[in-house]
């Protein structure tokens, strides 16, 4: 057993600061009553203990709150990501067989017609109830439930337990270190794991949270260059936008600043020298839903000796390649106490790991000094006349284009070939498709260099900013 987050948190800080949201703060009591309140109102609903329910809302701390009532109660939160249609909320909601819907009052239109719920503002102006809050909760828990972005078929439930979201946080900090004077940026999706993780981090840690419920690059830049923040978790999009910003102003990031953790797939190796002349310290990760946020992170003195690397495991994580070829490239497999037991509805009985080990179908290599290298997701990979090609590598060379703002590569179905790379691009500025085939043929083998190049206002993104590759096409 170990303790409630919350209640141990605000016994032990009970008047830090634990969130701020544009000119409000929370200390860390003031979180734990207003949750264990709104617990109380979610009660005379009917919602009771162990419960399965589904939760959205923007990030926002009405969203911090419920989430902790649900904690409270040790619910099992199906985590509704508010960038989904229709059609993909209604799929989650049968899957998950929720027994009720919590729902900001701004996205109650999102739903599916037809979906009984409960308003944000309505619990917090109802009843409450007698409740019971226990004082410590069973490693074996579910307390999150996040279903994948779907790269194939249907999307799957992934349960992520409190020992699951414990050690990740705990793994974390024995990498990154720890001070009580630590703030971390949130402008990631609350329902997304590298949000969540992020309170949970607070939780543990006792540090203060910044909340943005939109990525504000100018307001962002800003905490950084004054030092009004320490931590931040970023995409490589988002990554881009800071450093362009902070490049506009002419200026740097504060000495306050500590780290930058970068994830959702790997990082153009021209951001991080571009961050590394801004005083900004950048540290890639890897992690995903099934594993509770990072699984390896790259220690920020070996930032630019190990440029493109992800680092080494987190203390209690282990790494393996299988059917590695011969250049020592094959799947990634993880082991360690973050990894998920398992999934939920259409997939329930499929097991997550194999003897152990995580399958996590994507592709990267280890090198000799033992430092992870991701290449690129399995189902993502281009077969053109035999050759492999890694839509990543052909990205980061157009986003080393000063014009280019951003770029994705996907496989199209060509009758000679097979498959044929074909890639589309936001740009910076002015720029012909013919120019920056020319650029790519300066840096890339002529069978890598796409055949096709599209201009577009925007890119298809998941709720946490990811390149959808498999959505360019359509």
């Amino acid at each position: 057993m170990y303790p409630n987050w919350i209640l141990q948190r605000a016994y032990l800080t009970p008047l830090r600061k634990a969130l701020t949201f544009k000119k409000q703060s929370w200390t860390f009591q003031e979180l734990s009553d207003e949750s264990i309140k709104r617990a109380r109102q979610l009660v005379t609903l009917g919602i009771q203990q162990g419960d399965r329910i589904a939760i959205m809302g923007p990030s926002k701390p009405e969203l911090v709150i419920m989430m902790y009532a649900c904690m409270h109660l040790q619910c099992e939160m199906v985590m509704l990501n508010r960038r989904l249609s229709q059609d993909e909320l209604a799929y989650q909601l049968k899957d998950s067989e929720a027994v009720a819907v919590l729902i900001a009052d701004e996205d109650v239109e999102k739903l599916p017609s037809e979906t009984t719920y409960h308003l944000f503002s309505a619990i917090e102006e109802g009843a409450e109830g007698a409740v019971n809050i226990v004082k410590e909760w069973p490693l074996h828990q579910t307390t999150t439930i996040m279903y994948t972005s779907g790269t194939t078929g249907f999307p799957k439930g992934v349960r992520q337990t409190v020992g699951n979201h414990q050690a990740s946080a705990t793994a974390s900090v024995l990498n990154i270190g720890l001070q009580a004077q630590d703030v971390w940026l949130c402008a990631v999706p609350l329902f997304h794991i590298s949000g969540f993780s992020i309170l949970v981090r607070s939780l543990l840690y006792g540090n203060q949270i910044f909340l943005y419920d939109q990525f504000d690059v100018e307001a962002i830049a800003q905490n950084i260059m004054d030092g009004d923040v320490t931590h931040m978790s970023v995409v490589a999009v988002t990554l881009e936008r800071i450093l362009h910003t902070l490049e506009q102003r002419n200026a740097k990031a504060s000495s306050y600043f500590k780290l930058m953790l970068a994830g959702g797939g790997p990082v153009p190796v021209d951001y991080l020298a571009r961050a590394h002349a801004l005083n900004l310290a950048v540290a890639q990760t890897y992690g995903m839903t099934e594993t509770s946020s990072q699984t390896a992170t790259l220690a920020s003195e070996d930032a630019m000796r190990k440029i493109g690397s992800a680092g080494k495991p987190l203390f209690f994580n282990q790494i393996m390649i299988a059917e590695p070829n011969a250049k020592g490239e094959g799947e990634i497999c993880i082991r360690g106490p973050h990894v998920t037991p398992g999934y939920i509805g259409r997939f329930a009985q499929k097991n997550a790991t194999k003897a152990g080990w995580l399958h996590t179908g994507d592709i990267g290599y280890v090198d000799e000094e033992g430092y992870l290298f991701v290449i690129d997701r399995r189902a993502d990979l281009i077969i053109s006349g035999g050759e492999n090609i890694y839509p990543a590598e052909i990205e980061n060379v157009l986003l080393t284009h000063p014009a280019v703002k951003e770029a994705g590569v996907c496989g199209m179905p060509d009758e000679q070939w097979g498959q044929v790379p074909i890639a589309f691009i936001v740009l910076n500025e002015q720029l012909s498709v013919e120019q920056l085939q020319a650029f790519c043929l300066q840096k890339l083998a002529k069978y890598k260099v796409p055949k096709e190049i599209i201009i577009t206002d925007s890119l298809p993104r998941n709720g946490a900013d990811k390149l959808l590759r498999r959505k360019l096409l359509q």
